[in-house]
């Protein structure tokens, strides 16, 4: 099982959507902002739950290694440098996370795969 945490400022638009898209048998998910009024502000336990890091934007990167340093060890980041311009679920967001969420899935489950740690 996998475990995918989507990251943005507020959480509730960006992030809540991807959180809902990638959702699946093999994978779980949970999202969360950096802004101290986002709707799931991100704690410490969130980080570490975590296998795999999305960010939207590069200043979520930088945020969330300045407050989280000692927990992203090992951790692998990755930022999609998804806008805030979408509403939850546009169409468009959906499309754009498709693209750039799904080529990371992918190659970690190959990974994983050739790893032995997954069944193909």
């Amino acid at each position: 099982m996998r475990r995918v945490l989507f990251i943005c400022s507020r959480n509730r638009l960006r992030s809540p959507t991807a959180e809902s898209m990638f959702a699946a048998p093999d994978i779980e998910t949970d999202s969360a902002g950096l802004a101290p009024d986002a709707d799931c502000v991100l704690s410490a336990e969130q980080v570490d739950w975590a296998d795999l890091i999305f960010v939207m934007e590069k200043q979520h990167r930088v945020k969330l290694k300045q407050r989280f340093a000692a927990s992203l060890q090992g951790k692998k980041v990755v930022c999609l440098d998804v806008p805030d311009r979408f509403q939850f679920m546009q169409p468009e967001l959906v499309t754009l996370l498709q693209k750039k969420v799904g080529h990371h899935l992918r190659q970690q489950n190959a990974e994983a795969q050739s790893s032995g740690k997954m069944r193909p």
